[in-house]
């Protein structure tokens, strides 16, 4: 009796276990398989924009992010096979080492103020083409390197694409400001437009996110709608606010990667 018990014990804690096993291999294999139609929707819209916007002799905004990685690495690619001759503005530390290791011609706004192209990725786009950006804590640099150009293209996966902001992205909207002046800034975010501003803290070391300028990131929670130029003009005004991570009517065109493999372009 007593061996027939634990027969029966031993073959429920073996069938357990294998089916845990099973059930644990199911989730990698799916969020595998998420990750790499993620992947593949990156690469389809910039290879779409990097092949629609871009020609010989043009000057280019290269923005930050997983999504411009495929833009420069069609870029790279088209220099290559076609010989255009391009010259690249980074946004970032990280867009000037993907220049670099491309081979890419790199130049800065000192050297070219004035941009035929931009192209970079986003946290999200509403139907207007509104944008937040600065997940990545490169929002300042990556609005001027728009701003200087001719032409703004968005490129991002499916997730991005929202009919408003805050219907995907829950981070809130990124603003850069002076150490020194995080916190008044958060309290005026707060009582001004309601909501809560969250101090971005470093995930590998103590203390707050430092940008490339040298400043801090508030996370502004919203909930709600908003006219959105308004808005920021509304942060822009307070004082200690280097800028903010929205990004209104400076897009022309976005390309969204989808599930399916194709592209989903729009334009204002």
């Amino acid at each position: 009796m007593f061996l027939h018990q634990l027969s029966r014990n031993l073959k429920i804690t073996f069938t357990a276990k294998f089916l845990s096993e099973k059930c644990i291999l199911h989730r990698q294999q799916l969020y595998t398989s998420t990750m790499s139609a993620v992947e593949s929707a990156k690469k389809a819209a910039a290879f779409k924009a990097v092949n629609n916007h871009i020609k010989d002799g043009d000057k280019v905004g290269i923005g930050s992010g997983s999504t411009v990685v495929y833009a420069v690495e069609r870029l790279a690619q088209r220099v290559s096979e076609e010989g255009l001759q391009v010259t690249c503005v980074p946004t970032s530390f990280q867009a000037r080492q993907l220049i670099v290791q491309n081979s890419l011609k790199l130049s800065d706004l000192e050297i070219t103020p004035e941009l035929d192209v931009a192209i970079d990725g986003a946290d999200e786009a509403d139907e207007n083409l509104t944008l937040i950006k600065g997940g990545g804590g490169c929002q300042l640099q990556e609005k001027i390197v728009a701003s200087a150009a001719k032409l703004f293209v968005v490129i991002a996966d499916y997730r991005k694409d929202s009919t408003r902001l805050g219907e995907q992205w829950k981070k809130g909207v990124p603003i850069e400001v002076v150490p020194m002046a995080y916190r008044p800034v958060q309290m005026k975010l707060e009582s001004l437009l309601g909501g809560k501003a969250v101090l971005r803290e470093a995930k590998s070391k103590a203390g707050p996110v430092v940008t490339d300028n040298g400043n801090f990131i508030l996370d502004w929670i919203f909930d709600g709608k908003f006219d959105w130029k308004e808005v920021d003009q509304q942060i822009m005004m307070i004082p200690g606010v280097v800028e903010t991570g929205l990004f209104v009517n400076m897009a022309t065109v976005a390309y969204f990667g989808m599930e399916d493999g194709s592209v989903k372009e729009r334009q204002v």
